[in-house]
């Protein structure tokens, strides 16, 4: 593995010590219901509805159109091969647009419902949002070799004590039926600690075997948000719409976690990414070749709020 390059694809803390799954609130709800918040500590997902608004939406859509140099109306485009190959083998012709730091992308980060939605999971007010890309996978023509997609985990599972943190998906399209979308095995996540009982000792701590386990398809509508935790099982499944319609999925992936305002490496090197409009060194990131956003794009303004979730004004 290069040096500086991290093997996990999102970040974890070690700030909170307690599973998500466990937590006794201590703040007020603020977007999640009391249902939500259950239907999240058992199933490991929940969906925010209408997190971004619709104006939002669209404008990011058009800008992924472009930054693919795609026509949205010409299908011929939709199949250019990927720039850069993924470490992360199973990420490899998923659709990931390595756009990191756009202006549109920062104004959903700072969106107050989004920030809220985190609050409430993590009972914690003091935030870094992820910065992360987006996504973009046409249908598939042919069909491949896994037509039900994979299943993975974003943490290493075989460490202990088992990392903490969570990933979210900000839907730009209606995701169901055949356009493919997240998918999950909810009762492996509620029923982890049992199940890995019953596995070998050298068992893939990233990939977990599915035999005899549900895989649950996930529906959305444009703006809505899904957050997962990290130790849900989860994949995307494939685009198989070319004959019911012929649409193309399309999402921005924001997640946000303990803020670590003591580790003045990583606070510098998120300002940097920002500023520089710079991809994250992680196994899962493997950024754009053209360099197509410092061509195209100025570093994005911030909120104070966005400011405080960059780590470039402190949360004290």
């Amino acid at each position: 593995m290069a040096a500086g390059i991290k093997r996990d694809s999102h970040p974890t803390t070690q700030k909170v010590t307690t599973q998500l799954k466990d937590i006794s609130k201590r703040l007020p709800l603020r977007v999640l219901s009391e249902a939500d918040f259950k239907h999240w500590q058992q199933r490991g997902y929940v969906i925010v509805r209408n997190a971004v608004d619709a104006a939002h939406v669209e404008r990011l859509k058009a800008l992924l159109w472009e930054f693919e140099e795609k026509d949205p109306n010409d299908p011929a485009t939709w199949y250019t091969p990927q720039r850069r190959d993924h470490i992360m083998k199973e990420l490899n012709g998923t659709g990931m647009v390595e756009i990191y730091n756009h202006q549109y992308l920062w104004d959903n980060r700072q969106q107050q419902r989004v920030y809220d939605a985190f609050v409430d999971i993590w009972d914690i007010e003091e935030l870094w949002v992820s910065i992360d890309r987006a996504n973009l996978n046409p249908p598939k023509k042919v069909p491949g070799p896994n037509q039900n997609g994979f299943i993975h985990w974003d943490s290493d599972t075989s460490l202990d004590p088992l990392p903490i943190g969570v990933q979210g998906v900000l839907s730009l399209v209606r995701q169901d039926g055949d356009i493919g979308g997240f998918q999950c095995i909810p009762e492996l996540f509620y029923d982890f600690d049992n199940w890995v009982k019953t596995q070998p000792a050298d068992r893939d701590p990233m990939h977990p075997d599915t035999t005899g386990l549900t895989i649950t398809n996930i529906e959305m509508e444009p703006g809505d948000l899904m957050i997962f935790n990290t130790l849900l099982a989860h994949g995307v499944r494939p685009n198989h719409s070319i004959n019911s319609g012929n649409r193309v999925r399309m999402a921005q992936y924001i997640s946000m976690f303990p803020a670590n305002e003591d580790d003045v490496i990583e606070r510098a090197e998120r300002v940097r990414l920002w500023r520089e409009l710079d991809h994250p060194r992680r196994d899962a990131f493997p950024g754009d070749p053209r360099e197509w956003e410092k061509k195209h794009a100025t570093t994005a303004k911030l909120t104070e709020l966005g400011e405080k979730l960059l780590g470039l004004r402190s949360w004290g």
